[in-house]
């Protein structure tokens, strides 16, 4: 039931973490304030596909 999903950030748009989540309990698009190793900050990271 759970699906992998991968984060990626919303300055540098680099896909750098992956996570689980259930479908049937969040519907809509996961974000989190994340490290970028990129942009070398902590910025928000929003579900791709």
């Amino acid at each position: 039931m759970r699906d992998i999903i991968t984060l990626g950030c919303e300055i540098c748009k680099r896909r750098n973490y992956t996570t689980t989540k259930n479908k049937r309990r969040t519907p809509d698009k996961l974000q989190f304030k994340k490290y970028c190793p990129f942009c070398r900050t902590h910025t928000l990271h929003k579900e791709t596909k």
